[in-house]
């Protein structure tokens, strides 16, 4: 027997009219223009250029992937004479031709497991063609390069069992395999060149930075497969505030027992850090994974108020209130990012996509 409240209460098909009204809700106009949502259509065949072209109408992380392009694609084609003169201009500033001439300055940050990935073939080719300005990296992310330079890393498995690799002094990173004979390796090459900075210090007062350690690196490594090696050519600045903080830091502390005496100034290159951001007329980050690398940049360029255009790739997430996880939007409220900032996090692992975008970027010729 129907209860009389539902009588009144169903349309005259005898469905009840909240359910209709919940289901067959009006839509308001979508604003017109908006894209359609359409993906790679391979009955056209494979074209690898126009398939990355279609993450824009592909959706979720491809289309951030889409706009992380875009936004890099404007900071290298940003230049002064696209802003208007202002009050504050003076000397060459007021100079059109000049003005042509000024670009964005791009700081690049990456975490060591990008070094010790296929990916350090592309920080390099972006350094040796000097497409960036500014780099941050960890110690591994240094100290990786050279030592690829010395002994190869090879294919493993994330499989691999830790104590059967220990056994057999072979190191793991995800599921690559470094030798630990690597890393002996890197002993015998850099505690030397230890030797030979404590000698200056001592004998002309050389004050060493973090960033004057790895330039000199650079160039006794002196190897056409070191990002290292190019931006000491290309005197492309390197800073990593936690230098200690791997094997690098390991040879340091050996060698203040062997030959104790060598001091590492950080004053110097928070100095130079912040300044790059500071002097700069415009500044775009790109920074691939999170941590040291991802705050220091975006502190860097709170000393300006603000980077201009970010691109943030990483894995994490927000929720547990990490620096890694944050979104672009949390670093405008700490004036890390200005509020008129292009920017996009690309929720991805950047072994998988860095590559794809910089063949959509810098290495497109366009």
């Amino acid at each position: 027997m129907s209860n009389p409240s539902e009588t009144t209460q169903n349309g005259s098909n005898g469905v009840p009219a909240i359910a209709s009204a919940a289901v067959f809700t009006a839509s308001s106009q979508v604003p017109k223009g908006t894209d359609l949502i359409r993906g790679y259509d391979f009955d056209n065949g494979v074209d690898y250029n126009a398939l990355l072209n279609s993450y824009a109408t592909t959706g979720f992380q491809a289309a951030s992937f889409n706009r992380a392009v875009e936004i890099i694609n404007h900071m290298r084609a940003w230049r002064l004479s696209d802003e208007p003169i202002n009050d504050s201009d003076q000397g060459d500033d007021l100079d059109m031709e000049y003005r042509k001439t000024v670009k964005c300055k791009v700081f690049l940050g990456y975490t060591s497991n990008l070094v010790s990935c296929g990916v350090r073939e592309v920080i390099k080719y972006l350094v040796k063609n000097k497409m960036v300005d500014v780099v941050v990296a960890t110690a591994g992310g240094v100290e990786e390069d050279f030592i690829k330079c010395l002994a190869p890393t090879y294919m493993g498995a994330f499989e691999n069992k830790g104590s059967e690799l220990r056994s057999k002094g072979l190191n793991r990173i995800g599921n690559l395999i470094v030798p630990n004979d690597n890393y002996c390796k890197f002993e015998e090459w850099v505690m030397p060149i230890l030797d030979q900075l404590l000698l200056e210090q001592t004998r002309d007062g050389t004050v060493w930075t973090p960033s004057k350690i790895i330039q000199r690196l650079g160039k006794e490594i002196d190897h056409p497969d070191s990002i290292y090696y190019w931006a000491y050519k290309n005197d492309i600045p390197i800073y990593c505030p936690a230098i200690t903080d791997g094997s690098l830091g390991d040879m340091i502390y050996f060698h203040s027992f062997r030959n104790p005496g060598l001091v590492i100034d950080l004053v110097q290159d928070i100095r130079g850090v912040n300044g790059q951001a500071v002097y700069a007329k415009k500044t775009g980050i790109i920074i691939l994974g999170g941590g040291l690398v991802k705050h220091h940049i975006c502190n860097a360029n709170l000393m300006r108020n603000g980077a201009d255009f970010a691109v943030f790739i990483n894995t994490a997430q927000e929720f547990d209130g990490s620096d890694a996880g944050a979104r672009p939007d949390e670093a405008v409220s700490w004036g890390k990012i200005k509020t008129t900032a292009e920017s996009v996090k690309v929720y991805a692992e950047a072994s998988l996509v860095f590559p794809l975008i910089v063949a959509q970027t810098f290495a497109s010729g366009s």
